[in-house]
């Protein structure tokens, strides 16, 4: 199951609305402390949201073949280096990840 840590509508909406055009169905989560003991393989995440970084972190922790995306405003230096530090899989810009969401939905859900 793919599941998204975003609280943000409009992402969410975006998010959860390119995953339903695929038919692919995603768990939304808005509140990176209600993240702990949710089930899934893989995570995306808005790095941006309090909190997100140390839950997505802990979250792939719990499960050796779990994988995190994260996604970041490319100017936020501090949780660019946070995410890396906190062994999120990978970390793209806010707006390259958007472009490449259907990508990113089709390869997970292989």
């Amino acid at each position: 199951m793919i599941l998204a840590l975003v609280r943000d509508l409009l992402l969410s909406s975006k998010v959860t609305g390119a995953a339903k055009a695929q038919g692919i169905a995603m768990g939304l989560v808005r509140d990176p402390s209600k993240l702990a003991g949710t089930t899934g393989d893989l995570l995306l995440v808005d790095l941006n949201l309090d909190g997100a970084i140390e839950a997505a972190g802990t979250w792939k922790r719990d499960a050796e073949t779990r994988r995190v995306i994260g996604f970041v405003q490319h100017t936020d230096i501090a949780a660019i280096e946070a995410a890396r530090a906190a062994g999120i899989d990978q970390i793209m810009p806010r707006g390259a990840f958007f472009d490449s969401l259907d990508q990113i939905l089709t390869n997970a859900n292989r």
